[in-house]
C-alpha cells in the first residue's frame, strides 16, 4: 500500500528498522519536497516487500551497468513518470537513498544518485564513488554522487 510522503510533519513511519531512521526520514521528505516543488508530484512510497518490479529495475541497472550487487536491505521505493522523465527510489535500512532518473527521449539525461543519510558509513560496494556534501534543512548533511547510465531500461 502506498503512502503520500508529508515534508512538513516527517516521521520515520517505514523506515524504523534503520540504525540512521530519524536521517532517513530526513532525506527521503527532502525527495518529496523537491518533487512537490519542481513537478507538482506527491511524492509517495511503498514497502519494499510489496514492490518487488521496482527492486529487480534498480539492481538490474546497478548489475548491468556497474557490475554491482548492493548488500543493504531495502525498505521503501518508489516509482513514477512526471513528463518525460521515469523516477525509480529505494530507500535503504542503513540510510542509503538511490534515485533512477530516465528521461524517455534523451539518452544524454539519464542518471542514477546516491545519497548516504547522516551518520551512516559510505557502503563497501559504492566505495569507488567520490561523495560530495550538501547541507538540508530536512536531513541535515546529505552526501551524494551519481552515474550516467550507460545502457537502455
Amino acid at each position: 500500500m502506498s503512502k503520500v510522503v508529508d515534508f512538513v510533519n516527517v516521521t520515520t513511519e517505514g523506515l524504523e528498522s534503520s540504525p540512521v531512521a530519524t536521517a532517513l526520514a530526513g532525506l527521503r521528505a527532502n525527495e518529496a519536497r523537491y518533487m512537490k516543488n519542481k513537478y507538482n508530484h506527491d511524492f509517495t512510497v511503498t514497502a519494499a516487500s510489496e514492490s518487488q518490479e521496482t527492486l529487480e529495475y534498480v539492481n538490474r541497472i546497478f548489475k548491468e551497468d556497474r557490475n554491482l550487487v548492493l548488500s543493504a536491505k531495502p525498505l521503501e521505493t518508489s516509482r513514477f513518470q512526471v513528463e518525460n522523465i521515469k523516477f525509480a527510489y529505494v530507500f535503504y535500512e542503513d540510510g542509503l537513498s538511490i534515485n533512477v532518473m530516465y528521461t524517455i527521449d534523451d539518452p544524454k539525461k539519464r542518471a542514477v544518485g546516491l545519497k548516504l543519510s547522516e551518520g551512516m558509513e559510505v557502503p563497501t560496494e559504492l566505495g569507488k564513488f567520490k561523495f560530495a556534501r550538501q547541507k538540508s534543512k530536512l536531513a541535515g548533511t546529505i552526501r551524494g554522487s551519481y552515474f550516467v547510465i550507460k545502457g537502455e531500461y
